[in-house]
């Protein structure tokens, strides 16, 4: 405790050389602290955006059976009988028609091999996906890209979503005026559109747009209903989207030429069940659709989550490094004005020896007085960062995945490092001091 109070005493009694000691620390530890607080907020904003939508489990079709489903080897299915390692029975079997008679004549593949042609989805199929326990519902559709143009304002690159019926029972769409698609929508083929509300701000401004008539493509369509797309000008959409639309998917299928089923998206409640279920509906559209060679598997995000993290950790530890230099210089620093301490204070260390003070206590007191020295920067250090990442958050909050977030660990971290830094590089004065002879020491002037 005596040599605490002696080092405390030594640094109040020369502030001003103690703060500029301190400053290449204070610079360092901000530096890295916001670094990597502004890499933590990135990764927690990538989650937050793969994830918020969980709950609705994509369906797609692969050309190859792989035997994975989302990196689950998942394996034949020991309750679909013969065959059942190939998609189940045989579509013949089952009376459907098998996958070349569906859409065609098979494709060959650059191997020479011949492979089925994708299956014409039915929504039939998908409807029975609901009665498999932990599914709740479903929704089909398909998208394309487009130019939606009202007199002289345009938007280029829209993402439309053709839905289907069951959509908006489904989905949690906030709509914000008009009304959703009804079922003579789809049975007349109704040109009719719903813009999401920065579309809709984009094209009519302060003008009411329910009933204005639109041109998508080549043709005119009238807007029915606004709704809130929170995804619209994200990644999701591309960097490019002009935002996003919704039409009834037959009608996008045939002004288009898509299919009416390009989605297919599973509602499970709880996410707990999401691989599990999601596996099963799989599996269960596969043996409807009677493919042999490929299969169904659900699209999950957490292979490429986990790679996405991995390069913002990697670049953040990278970038961090890079900013810790600053804590070597401001440790070289350190060591410098403890080598001038020690000095000034030779008279002193040499009356401590006389009094009995053995060389180990001479080490430790100005070991210690070394380790507050960075301590202290460390602490003024890590109150900048919290101060400059509360700036970031509110200034640029709109251009970040995530408002920067420093962890328990990256604070606790920074002052411990802090303190290894002033123990590292006050070994050598603290050494010299130890060494003094204590007769040379009393006659230093």
């Amino acid at each position: 405790m005596q040599n605490w109070k002696f080092a405390m005493s030594s640094i109040m009694s020369h502030k001003l050389r103690s703060f500029l000691t301190m400053v290449g620390i204070i610079i360092g530890v901000a530096s890295v602290v916001v670094i990597m607080a502004l890499g933590d907020g990135m990764k927690a904003g990538v989650t937050k955006t793969f994830t918020k939508d969980q709950e609705y489990v994509q369906i797609s079709y692969s050309p190859n059976k792989s035997g994975y489903v989302t990196g689950i080897n998942i394996g034949p299915s020991d309750d679909m009988g013969e065959g059942g390692g190939e998609g189940g029975p045989a579509a013949e079997d089952r009376g459907m028609a098998a996958p070349s008679d569906i859409d065609g004549e098979n494709a060959e593949d650059i191997d020479g091999q011949v492979q089925e042609t994708p299956p014409v989805v039915q929504e039939s199929w998908v409807k029975e996906l609901t009665k498999i326990e932990g599914i709740d519902g479903y929704y089909v559709g398909n998208t394309s890209n487009a130019t939606i143009a009202f007199q002289k304002k345009k938007a280029d690159g829209v993402n439309i979503q053709g839905v289907n019926e069951t959509y908006f029972s489904v989905k949690k769409v906030e709509l914000l005026s008009g009304r959703k698609l009804t079922p003579s929508d789809y049975s007349n083929f109704s040109r009719v559109v719903l813009l999401d509300e920065g579309l809709a701000q984009q094209l009519f401004g302060t003008e009411n747009p329910l009933n204005q008539v639109v041109s998508v493509g080549d043709n005119n369509y009238r807007v029915v209903g606004i709704f809130k797309d929170p995804n619209a000008g994200t990644a999701l959409y591309g960097a490019s989207s002009g935002g996003s639309a919704l039409m009834a998917n037959t009608q996008l299928a045939s002004e288009f030429g898509t299919e009416e089923i390009q989605n297919i998206v599973v509602h499970v409640p709880d996410v707990k069940q999401i691989k599990t279920v999601g596996i099963e509906a799989a599996q269960k559209l596969t043996e409807l659709s009677g493919v042999r060679q490929g299969e169904f598997q659900i699209f999950n995000l957490d292979s490429i989550l986990e790679e996405t993290n991995k390069v913002v950790g990697i670049m953040t530890t990278v970038i961090g490094a890079i900013a810790g230099i600053s804590l070597l210089v401001g440790g070289i620093g350190v060591m410098n004005i403890m080598l001038v301490s020690v000095t000034e204070r030779t008279r002193e260390i040499g009356l401590r020896k006389a009094l009995g003070a053995t060389r180990s206590k001479i080490l430790v007191q100005f070991l210690i007085e070394s380790m507050v020295l960075t301590i202290i920067g460390g602490l003024i250090g890590l109150g900048l960062a919290y101060g400059v990442n509360s700036l970031i958050a509110s200034v640029a909050a709109a251009t970040l995945e995530g408002p920067p977030i420093i962890s328990l660990n990256v604070a606790i971290g920074s002052i411990i490092f802090s303190a290894f830094v002033g123990i590292l590089f006050g070994i050598l004065p603290a050494n010299k001091a130890s060494k003094l002879n204590p007769i040379e020491a009393l006659r230093y002037e």
